[in-house]
């Protein structure tokens, strides 16, 4: 259900009034597939529910791909007209895109490292050069040669030996995101091998060069529960089980630090996490818990010298403070203050060099970068002018130099990588982000942020991008856009196909609304499990204040949003309908309940702090007054595309496709009502950067047909 989601943007303009859209729809005669009625009875807390539907849970029954087919049929039969303007809107959004183009090269343990795209191709190549950018290119892997003959395809997970011969990766050929692990000598270009299945994707190295650290995951649930080791060439059916996580609410994870002094398994709960350290020379002896888990205890460590330093919420520090202890005496009565907790900043995350502390910090919705020397001389921050953009630390993997590697974007910044020496105060853009065609100049666009007023009367801030000169009578097209779960800040980023709506004069927003961290950790406590409600009523307050400000109306307005940004779609769509011409469910979680109640399925146990446990009476009374699915009724309905993956693991591709058949059989309206379901892929949807386009196209005439946009 977690994210892995993307701000999908469209373009409108004016043409033909809105309903003749329908109209002309009407006319064609094409009826949608009707899903069999199949009555199951659910029974919890002595509540019988009864889905019709349930048989559209079993992926390997001919009936369910045949259903999923024709609704795909009904899709481009319907949109056939369109098929040509998403061609066109593919061609105009790749055509921004600098196809020949690469990563700012990071020099670690001898070699710069790179990835590129190359033109025309829709996968990257790994590279990297010996000592100098001079130097001649080794080819780690081109993702283009390895992906032929598969609908999909996913490579992750590298990690170099220390001694730069050997690499580990791992590849997904089906979107579930089940990789397996295989090993590559550099020296020689073979593939060794060892293969690993079931796995995470990710690996560690020890410091011997021989040794491998990985996370398996469980074959049904696809919980990451064990980690293993494994001895370079042998069999992979022999490796040694070094960790088990036996609570199905935890996840594990095994990294080294950037120290590599030590290897650390991390396993977490959405409450609570835990952390074991082993030093990276002794691979073979075991692992030592830092500081053993104590529920609500949240904490996170990173090594340097002789001390661990600790991010942490003890002490009821909600929004975080940073701690430091020895290396020998790790358990939290040990935990001393560096930086004291602050009731209106967030704590994010840190970055340590040998002279400086960097904090990345949020206050008032906004990313701040802090720059502490160690010498105790005077600290500063980086300045940033804007109200809506994303700043952040980016690859940062040595102690000793006195640059800063970090990411800055805006709205209508395109993302730079920018090095900045925190000696000299001066910085250098190593690259920005290009956007071709000659015809963007960031001067032409207005961004900034607006409040909206809650129903409870909390402040809950907007983001916005429109091209200068827009009226603001009403009368604009405007997309909403938000996430609101696990505390995931919705930080403003620039887009490239986002200019195709700015240009035509659409506006673009994003409601920071309670569920994210975006004001800091009360902000994300305060929009899940019992409160979660807050999450779907600010996203709808926003709306209202962006008609009453005249920024749109409910006749231009439309709202998007993926995975559990779906289900704000489809709680929003239950409680207030007629504030939205049309939606876009992407990959929506939109059957809580069932979902909850079943802990076979990928990520539910580990969910239970997000959502609740439906196995408890309150959590599942309070779930079920608001699960989409649960509460369809007979009303009128926006215009919609739903769109899911067969191999979806996060959010199960019957999720939609059941919500879409209740809404048929229930909407009193003859609003559009599609769902497509990618049959070769999952919650990510396509793999290749171009394919991805093109399922954007899809999304983008969606919108644009019903603002009777034809080109």
């Amino acid at each position: 259900m977690k994210y892995f989601f993307k701000i999908l943007i469209v373009c409108v303009i004016f043409a033909l009034p809105n309903n003749k859209i329908q109209a002309q729809k009407m006319v064609n005669k094409i009826m949608p597939p009707v899903a069999t009625i199949k009555p199951h009875t659910l029974e919890k807390h002595k509540d019988i529910r009864t889905d019709n539907y349930y048989w559209l849970n079993d992926r390997e029954n001919p009936e369910v791909i045949d259903y999923l087919n024709k609704e795909n049929t009904y899709y481009n039969e319907m949109t056939s007209e369109t098929k040509d303007f998403q061609k066109s809107l593919f061609e105009e959004m790749k055509s921004r895109i600098k196809e020949d183009d690469q990563s700012v090269p990071y020099l670690y343990n001898g070699y710069y490292y790179i990835t590129r795209f190359e033109k025309g191709q829709d996968y990257p190549i790994y590279s990297r050069k010996k000592g100098t950018l001079e130097a001649k290119e080794e080819i780690m892997f081109n993702c283009n040669e390895m992906a032929k003959g598969h609908s999909y395809f996913q490579l992750t997970g590298l990690s170099v030996s220390p001694d730069n011969k050997y690499v580990t990766f791992a590849v997904d050929l089906v979107s579930r995101r089940i990789y397996t692990i295989q090993i590559k000598n550099l020296e020689t270009g073979e593939i060794l091998s060892d293969k690993i299945e079931n796995t995470s994707g990710g690996s560690t190295w020890a410091n011997d060069n021989k040794t491998i650290f990985y996370t398996h995951q469980d074959a049904k649930t696809l919980r990451s529960d064990k980690i293993y080791k494994h001895k370079l060439g042998s069999d992979a059916s022999k490796d040694v089980l070094v960790y088990h996580e036996k609570d199905d609410t935890f996840n594990t994870s095994v990294y080294k630090e950037k120290s590599k002094k030590y290897l650390v398994i991390g396993s977490g709960s959405t409450l609570t996490t835990e952390y074991q350290i082993l030093n990276a020379d002794t691979p073979d002896e075991d692992f030592k818990i830092f500081q053993p888990r104590v529920r609500g205890l949240e904490y996170s460590i990173s090594h340097f010298g002789d001390s661990f330093y600790v991010m942490t919420n003890i002490d009821k520090a909600t929004n975080f403070k940073l701690m430091k202890t020895s290396e020998t005496a790790t358990l939290k009565e040990n935990w001393k203050d560096v930086i004291a907790h602050r009731e209106a900043v967030l704590l994010e995350d840190i970055e340590i060099f040998k002279d400086f502390l960097v904090i990345e910090e949020r206050e008032n919705g906004l990313t701040k970068l802090r720059i502490m020397p160690w010498s105790g001389t005077d600290e500063y921050y980086l300045p940033f002018e804007s109200e809506t953009y994303s700043a952040f630390t980016s690859t940062n993997v040595d102690f000793d130099t006195d640059v800063l590697r970090y990411g800055y974007q805006s709205l209508t910044t395109p993302s730079s990588v920018i090095d900045f020496n925190m000696k000299t105060k001066t910085k250098e853009v190593k690259k920005e982000q290009q956007v071709l065609g000659g015809k963007f100049d960031k001067k032409n666009y207005q961004e900034k942020r607006i409040w909206a007023t809650a129903q409870d009367g909390t402040k809950v801030p907007i983001s916005l991008v429109y091209k200068i000169g827009v009226k603001l009578d009403g009368e604009n097209p405007l997309l909403q856009y938000a996430y609101g779960s696990y505390g995931y800040s919705m930080d403003c980023t620039f887009s490239s196909t986002r200019l195709s709506l700015l240009d035509r004069g659409f506006i673009f927003a994003i409601a920071h609304i309670r569920g994210g961290e975006d004001l800091g950790r009360p902000w994300y406590e305060n929009g899940k499990l019992l409160k979660k409600k807050n999450t779907f009523t600010d996203f709808v307050d926003c709306s209202k204040f962006l008609i009453a400000e005249k920024y749109t109306s409910a006749k231009h307005l439309y709202a998007e949003g993926g995975s559990a940004g779906g289900l704000l779609m489809g709680a929003i769509i239950n409680m207030a309908p007629e504030l939205y011409h049309g939606v876009i469910a992407q990959v929506p979680f939109v059957d809580v309940i069932t979902t909850m109640l079943d802990d076979s399925i990928p990520l539910t146990t580990g969910e239970y702090d997000e959502w609740g446990n439906p196995n408890e009476k309150e959590s599942y009374d309070y779930m079920k007054s608001y699960s989409p699915y649960d509460n369809v009724v007979a009303q009128k309905y926006p215009n919609m595309l739903v769109t899911t993956g067969l191999h979806d693991s996060q959010v199960q591709y019957w999720e939609p496709a059941k919500w879409v058949a209740k809404l048929r059989t229930l909407k009193k309206d003859t609003n559009l009502l599609y769902l497509h379901t990618n049959m070769d892929a999952g919650h990510g949807g396509a793999s290749g950067r171009f394919e991805a386009l093109k399922e954007v196209a899809k999304e983008f005439s969606f919108l644009l047909d019903l603002e009777g946009i034809k080109k």
